[in-house]
């Protein structure tokens, strides 16, 4: 039975969030696993700046390993919104991520990242000649990785000396893996860079990443661009 240690402060910022002028201060809280660096019942908690008066923000997954509080202005109104981002530990790197913002006298949820993960669809197949295609349906673009950097041995495994496929080969994009904020336009408002990865034949198979950058349209955050990203080969 795994033994908790007392609620504790995992980080602490502070910035104008509720939006009436006056300095904020937005804690993490949660509650640490025995020899172990998991965190359990992670907690946003705001103390109002004017008032002092504490407000909680529940979060749906709120267990997890390095989690981490950023305060920026996503939405345009100079008002700052809070981002929490938290390592799931599984194998194939997953993050659980929300942003909130306070609209009409509470903390409302802008981006969780579940409903990007189901809003997301890929597939990812090999095809002759060493190459990959990503078909990614929400934007509704493909992309092709060249295999050729990946070596003999790897290669040889999935080809006939002639190119062909020795079978067919279903590859997958994972969940979120990464959820970076980054003012692209230099305007003050921040857009949402996520990444995932793009894996072969299984997780550790990885072929590179999709890079979305997402911006607040006034109702969500939409894709704007998706690039994937390739690793590089040894130049020989």
């Amino acid at each position: 039975m795994a033994m908790y240690r007392a609620r504790q402060v995992v980080a602490m910022k502070k910035g104008n969030v509720i939006g009436d002028n006056s300095i904020d201060t937005v804690y993490l809280t949660a509650e640490k696993t025995q020899d172990s660096p998991f965190w359990v019942n992670i907690r946003v908690v705001v103390q109002d700046g004017k008032t002092n008066q504490y407000t909680q923000i529940p979060l749906k997954q709120n267990q997890g390993y390095n989690p981490t509080l950023f305060l920026g202005d996503f939405t345009g109104d100079r008002v700052e919104d809070i981002m929490v981002v938290m390592d799931t530990g599984g194998s194939g790197g997953m993050i659980n991520a929300y942003v909130f913002a306070y609209r009409g006298r509470q903390f409302r949820q802008l981006f969780d990242s579940d409903v990007f993960n189901d809003r997301f669809k890929y597939r990812v197949f090999y095809l002759d000649y060493y190459k990959v295609q990503v078909n990614s349906y929400t934007t509704n673009q493909k992309f092709i990785i060249d295999l050729t950097t990946r070596g003999k041995e790897y290669l040889s495994e999935i080809y006939y000396p002639n190119g062909k496929l020795k079978k067919p080969i279903q590859g997958f994009v994972s969940g979120l893996s990464g959820l970076y904020p980054v003012d692209f336009d230099r305007n003050g408002t921040y857009e949402l860079l996520g990444y995932q990865n793009i894996a072969g034949q299984y997780n550790a198979d990885r072929l590179g990443y999709v890079q979305t950058t997402m911006k607040w349209n006034g109702r969500e955050f939409a894709p704007e661009v998706q690039n994937v990203a390739i690793f590089g080969g040894d130049i020989s």
